[in-house]
């Protein structure tokens, strides 16, 4: 299995509008181009992302990577009144969420 990194978007009412496949990697890790992730964004008008992605190791922990990159795009959707609402982490063990973790 391969790491994969998802979006979804939503609309002002938090109903999905659409859903990209970012990138998809080896089993350690993927590459998340923060630019595409907005141009999709941007494109479908939408008003807020949520960010998915899993780890095939199973592990429901956080990477020094995974928070940079949660932080990056935080910022960035800031600047273009894009609000992020959760990053998920998903493994065969569960999930975990930023947003329940206080992590956003």
């Amino acid at each position: 299995i391969y790491e994969e990194f998802w979006v979804l978007f939503l609309n002002n009412s938090n109903t999905i509008i659409g859903k990209e496949k970012l990138s998809t990697g080896g089993m350690e890790g993927t590459v998340v181009d923060v630019r595409m992730l907005f141009k999709y964004a941007l494109e479908r008008l939408a008003s807020s992302v949520v960010l998915i992605h899993n780890h095939p190791s199973g592990s429901m922990r956080a990477s020094q990577a995974d928070i940079k990159i949660t932080k990056q795009i935080k910022e960035a959707g800031q600047l273009l009144n894009i609000k992020l609402i959760d990053h998920i982490i998903v493994s065969y063990n569960g999930y975990y969420s930023f947003a329940d973790n206080a992590m956003l």
